[in-house]
This record gives C-alpha cells, structure tokens and sequence, in this order.
C-alpha cells in the first residue's frame, strides 16, 4: 500500500493502527537487498552541447529476464528540470557526441545488429542510421567544423588497404566463413593471440573518417590508418576514453597505437600519439617516449597539443604525467611535475591557459583544475569520485558524472565563472533518488593504520544499517584488486560495499601498499613484493580491526579478487585469523600465471620471468599449499584470459586433495568480471549463502 492509499484508508474510517503501520513502513529506510543492485539505473557518459544549454548522456538499466543491460539516451537542461528520453528501442544506444553546431548527435546503437553509427537531430525526427560496415562502428567523434565523423572498426589487417568496398566484401566474407565453418580450431603464431576475454584472431582496430551534410554521409567511410597495427590502445590500461582527435583545422587525426612489431605488444607498455593527414594518408609519430604515452587532445588555437604520459617503460601501473607538445617547436613539456598524483582523462579550457582533469587523491577522486603557466594543481570539488568530464564552449560550465558509496553515478554541473555559484557543484539529474530514498545506506568512516615501515596506511570502514555499537559484529575484510588500485567513496555493481554490510556485517575496505592516489613511491612498493610489506600493512589493519569493541574476532573472513585474489591464496598460507577466504579470479602460481596470461608485461613486471627470476617464486601463494586449512570459496570465468581459470582450479585441487571445505563456482561465459545480471545474481546468493554458514553464529 502507497503512503497515499494509507492516508486514504485512515481517513475514511479505517483502523488507526493500520495508519501507523503505512507511516512508519513508508518512512524508515530498509537494509539494501540484491534485488535492488538490478534496479538501479546507471548513468554515464555526460556530454554538454556546443551552447552549454543542454547535456545528453546514457541510462542503463538491467532486464533480467534477458539476463542483459539495455540503455537509452536521455537529455537534461544546464538549467535543471526533469529529464527527457532521446532514444528508446529494445537495444543499447550509447556514447553520444554532439555536433559542433548543436544540431545533431551521433550515437553507436546496434538496434539493427552489429553496433553502428547513427544520427539523431535534435528539431525532431526518428534517428537514421550513418554507417553498415560489416565489421561494425564504435566510438563516433566529429572534426570541429562538423563537416567529418571518425570512428573505429575491427577489420582484417590484410583488408585494409584495399578500396572500401571491396575491403567491406573481404571482411563479411571471412566473418561469415568462421561463423559458418564447422571448424573451430585457431591457429596463433604471436602473442598477443587473446586479450581478456577475447581471441584476436588477425583482427585490428582501425580509424574511420567518413564526411557527413546535413545528417546524411558523403561518399564511402575511409580506413586513415590501414596497416598490421591497431589505432586505438587495444588495452584498457592505457585508454582514458577517446583515444583520437581532430584537429581545429579538420585536416588531420592524432591517435594512440600500440607498439610495433606486434609480437611485442605482449611485454611492452610503449604507446605512442600519431598524426595522420587525412587527405594524403601520411603518418607521424608526434611522440618516441619508450613508455606509454596516450589521450592526445588539441588546443582550442591548434597550437599545442596536450596528452598523458608514463616514464617507465614496461610498468603499465607508473605515475601518468600530463604533457603538452608545443607543435611549432617540437617541445615536450610536463606540467606540474612535482605533483605526485595520477592524470586521467582531461579537458582543455576555451581559452588554453588550463585543463581540466581527473586524479585520485586518498581515496577520492576530484575534478582538478591545472593551469599551464605553473600554477598549483586545484581541486574543485569534494568528496566521490568524479568522471566524464564535458565543457560548454565560453568555459562557463563544467558537467561531469559523480558517485559515492551512498549513491551511483548523476550528472552533475560546475559553474566555473560568471555566476553567483561558481564552483558550488549542482545536481542535474536524480535518477536513483526514489530507490535510494528507501534504502538505509550507512556512510564510509575513514581511518588511517600504520602499516609497514610505520607508514600511514588508508582503510575505509562500512557499519552495517541500525548498527548499535553495544553489540559484537563479523568482520568482513575486503581487499582490492589491481594490485595498483584502491577502495574508494565511489558506487559499484560488482562488490558494493553498502550490499555486504547490509548482510550484518562490518566491512573493512583498506588501501595497502600499491593502492593508488597516495603517491608513486606508495604504488610502487608493491612491485615485487607481492606479499611482503602489503601484506604487513593488510594485517595492521586487521589488527585495528581486531581492537575495536563493535568486531567479533571469532567471526572475521576475508574477500577479493585478481590481486585480491591472490592475497586470499596468501592468507591461506600463512595466517589462521579468518573463518573463511573467498577468492574471485585469484593468481594461484606465478610459473603457471606466466604462461598463460596474455598481457606478459604484467607478470614480467610485478614478477619477472620464472627462469630468471626464481626468487619471486617465493611469493607464490601454491608454494605454501601445505599450509592450507581455511574453507575457502573459488570463483573463477572460464573467458578470463589475464588470471585463467587454471589458477582457480589449481587452488581448488589443493583444497579438495587435503580435506579442506571448498567450493568451485565457475562461469563459461565470463571473463576477469560476472557482467550478466543472472550470473551476478548467482555469485551474490552463493557469495552471502557461503558467508553466512561461516560467520552468523
């Protein structure tokens, strides 16, 4: 019964009682369940338009039934006000892009198959679709006098430098050839032959540029990059979102390419920023870093040209510095070098004197403002973790999405100049705020431990709802992947926080040595010491833990995944404080990781090869097996290519071989992350089941 059938009911005579009950059912906030994680409606991917009036972004929702995520375009005004739906098909309409005159958006939808790019005017009128290249089209971005759309398309290197249609007929041929042959057998003669959760099989993905008028194309789309080697980073690692740009004059590309030759890119980091003249089809490399270097982005003047970059070759977890490349000179410059954090994605201001960007910072993540003249790093905001950052043209509004551990992603807008309430950020869309509004989420409590070497260490603490801090709780210890990564004040629809406290359990998120956004030195200490010092500061936080009144030590267990993984497998080892481990996607055995993972310099890094390396062998959870004791789940995707499955079987073999109580979860249709919702329902029932047989008594 809604709050106002319950007025209704008591004012036409029924029982008071009844009334009170509406009252106080409709009023308190409920523990959060797993049902709710599939209601909420993800927001993403804010783009203001040209006149800084309006802002489009995507809303995804979950059908489970489907067992799959469907989303939709909405647009909000800079003004506020309530939403309106742009798109809404069965099917997934996504990454929207303005034109510059404001009058279209392109968008990638796969409403009628493969994922293509279409055209949406914003006077009226059903969307039309742009491109049919068989291969697809993802990623739609327009020259500045949107006159052009660069997109990108996974093509058959060999293809590449035929006509395009004669390319197009080659590459639906050999598609349809694979899809039908009742061989299925592949064939690798390099690395990388998978990348995770995929099989590359001699495809490559390559840059598009087709004119368009008036929303309707010009001529036939055209390969600017043909070649053996791939245009955008085929590793998320080093991608920041669009990893290409017109430049002001529309007459050339910059892009971001792996290394060459390709056998390398399995064990090397080094990206590097090209220049492609579209017209003649020429290429040059505007950087030689022997690092990766990535996210080019043009100046408003066309003079320079702002990118980010690594200075240690091989190392895809080193400090991103942001560059600016003077195009006149030659110059490469790092701006606000002594600032020890993290450059992500980045905006540049109208008028050039500043970007906007994103970098952790203990666990949060601001927007920064960085002027290029030498100025101090600022940041505008407070508190979450901020992204997608979009400006209007004049430099008078910032939008960008933002979430928290109490709330998913919004979208919301910062006047930077000009206005009564510059840089006090404002909320443009409430998507979630009617679910929300009847969970009772508790908010993260921040502590810092001292950890190895007496450094400070990070950890978040999550209070389960009605906590009374009379009573004793289970622990539960959550520790984070990457290794270079961090627990932050941030929404997740994989491990979310707010959804195992609300199981009755305090959570401890704590950030170790390699978590990110407390400085290069404390990310890198990690390396090579995989269960050394961060494992000295996990159980000083543990201890903390431990000495609180509200946590009962008999029930404590532990969690995680990749890295986290692993360090559950390391727990196994060496101490006996947790009822039990679960372990997603945990590194088991270096020797066996090695062989079978696919970005190689990953494991050569944090590890270095097996047969020159043997003293990291040390640190490998399987060297310790006779050790093993605590029941332990294992959850692994059989589709995850960066720690396979043989790492999860292995773990559970040695578990099963010596009487130890163990469960095997594994999914054939995942990789490294559970992303259909029907598996996610899965893993979280046997996750909380598994739980609770261990800690509710």
């Amino acid at each position: 019964m809604s709050p106002t059938n319950c007025l209704r009911a008591a004012f036409t005579g029924a029982v008071f009682l009844v009334f009170s009950v509406c009252i106080v059912s409709a009023a308190v906030p409920r523990a959060m369940e797993l049902a709710d994680m599939f209601q909420f409606k993800r927001v993403s991917d804010p783009q203001v338009s040209p006149d800084g009036q309006h802002v489009v972004y995507a809303v995804s929702e979950v059908l489970m039934e489907e067992n799959r995520t469907q989303s939709d375009l909405w647009l909000v005004s800079t003004s506020g006000g309530e939403p309106r739906r742009l798109t809404s098909t069965p099917k997934n309409e996504r990454h929207a892009r303005w034109s510059p005159d404001g009058k279209w958006l392109a968008f990638e939808s796969n409403r009628e198959g493969d994922y293509q790019i279409w055209l949406l005017s914003l006077a009226g009128g059903e969307a039309s679709q742009l491109t049919s290249l068989s291969t697809g089209a993802t990623g739609p971005v327009w020259s500045p006098s949107g006159d052009k759309i660069a997109f990108v398309s996974e093509i058959f290197a060999e293809n590449s430098t035929l006509p395009f249609a004669e390319a197009d007929k080659a590459n639906k041929a050999e598609l349809d050839r694979r899809t039908n042959s009742k061989v299925k057998a592949r064939i690798a003669t390099t690395l990388l032959y998978r990348h995770w959760d995929s099989w590359v099989e001699g495809k490559r993905q390559h840059l598009f540029v087709l004119e368009v008028a008036n929303g309707v194309a010009r001529g036939e789309p055209r390969n600017v990059t043909p070649g053996e080697n791939d245009a955008v980073p085929t590793s998320s690692t080093f991608s920041a979102g669009d990893e290409y740009a017109f430049s002001p004059d529309g007459n050339s590309l910059a892009f971001t390419a792996p290394p060459l030759p390709l056998r390398e890119q399995a064990w090397r980091t080094n990206h590097d920023i090209w220049l492609v003249d579209l017209t003649t089809l020429a290429r040059r490399p505007l950087t030689t870093n022997p690092a990766a270097d990535g996210y080019p982005r043009f100046s408003p003047d066309g003079t320079k040209l702002a990118y980010r970059a690594q200075a240690v070759a091989d190392n895809e977890a080193d400090r991103w510095r942001l560059m600016v490349l003077d195009l006149t000179t030659g110059e490469h410059r790092v701006i606000a070098d002594t600032w020890d954090r993290s450059v992500e994605s980045f905006i540049w201001a109208p008028d050039g004197t500043q970007v906007y960007l994103l970098a952790q910072e203990n666990a949060l993540e601001p927007v920064w403002s960085v002027p290029l003249n030498g100025g101090a790093p600022r940041a505008l905001t407070a508190g979450g973790v901020a992204g997608n950052l979009s400006i209007t043209a004049d430099g008078g509004v910032l939008v960008y999405s933002l979430t928290r551990s109490t709330a998913p992603a919004e979208i919301n807008a910062l006047n930077l100049a000009g206005a009564a309430d510059a840089q006090s950020p404002r909320a443009l869309t409430q998507t979630n705020a009617a679910l929300l509004s009847q969970l009772a989420l508790t908010p993260l409590e921040n502590v810092v431990v001292k950890g190895a070497n007496g450094d400070d260490v990070q950890m978040w603490l999550l209070k389960p709802p009605g906590f009374d801090p009379a009573k004793k709780y289970p622990l539960v210890f959550l520790v984070h992947g990457g290794p270079q990564g961090a627990w932050m004040d941030s929404w997740s629809y994989r491990w979310n926080p707010q959804l195992w406290a609300a199981q009755g359990y305090v959570i401890a998120l704590p950030n170790p040595r390699g978590s990110t956004g407390f400085g290069q030195k404390f990310t890198d200490e990690i390396t090579r010491d995989w269960g050394g010092k961060v494992y000295e500061d996990l159980m000083a936080a543990l201890a903390w833990c431990e000495a609180q009144p509200f946590i009962d030590n008999t029930r404590m267990a532990s969690a995680g995944a990749s890295y986290g993984g692993y360090m559950m497998n390391w727990f196994q080892g060496h101490t006996d404080k947790f009822r039990t481990l679960i372990t997603h996607c945990g590194v088991y055995n270096f020797e066996s990781m090695y062989g079978t993972t696919e970005e190689v310099w990953f494991s050569e890094w944090e590890s270095g090869q097996p047969w020159n390396t043997p003293d990291q062998l040390k640190w490998s959870p399987h060297r310790y097996a006779g050790n093993f004791k605590t029941p332990n789940l294992i959850i692994h995707g059989e589709l995850d290519f960066r720690v396979p499955v043989s790492e999860g079987l292995q773990l559970f073999t040695a578990l099963q071989r010596q009487g130890v109580p163990s469960k095997l979860l594994l999914f054939p249709d995942e990789g490294h992350w559970v992303n259909k919702p029907q598996n996610s329902e899965l893993w979280h029932l046997t996750v909380f089941e598994w739980l609770a047989d261990y800690l509710k008594n």
